[in-house]
């Protein structure tokens, strides 16, 4: 007789997006440029990594007093990779403008739509076969964007080498190199320095630790954002969704980058998105607080 394993205990973070105030579900879209195979996909993630994962084959359980743990079970691939039939306008083929609406209105619905179920583990595969694309539903308890793509990336092989699986290269910036020989310098200065040196450090940081809490608590009592075009009403989180995209040059982006110091092309879009959404909340609401910003 085969001795079922242990349950492994949700981390703080995981039960953090399993409540039901947040239960944070990822929706990822892939585009593919060929007509998608779904027995071909069905056996490559039967095969894949991503099932050897405890969290991708693990059933979410509460215990007697409540609380959430992974529990190992056999992935039935079938529950897994939905082929939904959307019916109508929805599975026609057209032009890649009008795929990409059909898509958007579908991550749309999804955003309200039900819960991921815990009767399997929490992560499905919806294939939309007429605009050749692929949405992976993962709920945020499983782990985090890295890991999550980290994982992605680890099932899928190089077009140009399919014995090899894709990697993406991190480069150091020089400032980077310089902060890590600063912090070594000044550790090895505070270790000369002796225990007292270690003793003050240790008292200023419980003192700021407290400063800023109390603080956060005084914020959160007293202080409030302005009512604006993006401010919310009971029972936002059931409302409709609408999901826009937006489409920038790589090459602008490769020029911005150049001119900031040290920047990224993900600063750059994060830069882009923030400045775009926060000139919108300023002429959309004019009697706002000026100084507003977006912060994600």
């Amino acid at each position: 007789m085969m001795e079922r394993e242990e349950d492994e205990p949700v981390s703080p973070a995981g039960r953090f997006f399993l409540r039901p105030e947040m239960d944070q579900v990822i929706n990822c879209a892939l585009g593919l440029k060929n007509s998608l195979d779904v027995n071909y996909l069905k056996e490559h993630v039967k095969s894949s990594i991503m099932i050897q994962h405890p969290r991708f084959c693990s059933l979410l359980v509460r215990d007697n007093q409540g609380r959430e743990h992974w529990r190992r079970t056999e992935v039935e691939i079938d529950r897994h990779v939905l082929v939904p039939e959307l019916g109508g306008e929805f599975d026609a083929e057209g032009s890649p403008e009008d795929d990409e609406e059909i898509v958007n209105r579908y991550l749309a619905d999804l955003a309200v739509s039900s819960p991921l179920g815990t009767d399997k583990p929490l992560w499905e595969f919806h294939l939309l076969r007429a605009q050749k694309c692929c949405v992976l539903r993962i709920h945020h308890a499983l782990g985090d964007g890295i890991s999550l793509m980290s994982l992605f990336l680890s099932c899928c092989r190089r077009a140009d080498r399919p014995d090899e699986v894709p990697s993406i290269s991190i480069t150091a910036s020089s400032s980077n190199s310089n902060s890590s020989k600063a912090k070594e310098n000044k550790l090895s200065r505070s270790s000369r320095g002796g225990c007292g040196r270690l003793l003050w450090k240790g008292v200023l940081v419980v003192w700021f630790t407290i400063v800023f809490v109390v603080k956060f608590i005084l914020r959160s009592l007293w202080v409030k954002d302005e009512k604006s075009a993006i401010t919310g009403g009971a029972g936002v989180e059931l409302w409709p969704r609408k999901l826009a995209t937006a489409k920038f040059k790589l090459d602008d982006m490769k020029a911005v980058k150049k001119a900031v110091a040290n920047a990224t092309i993900n600063d750059v879009l994060f830069g882009v998105i923030s400045f775009g959404l926060t000139r919108y909340l300023q002429m959309q609401s004019p009697k706002s607080n000026s100084h507003s910003k977006f912060l994600f």
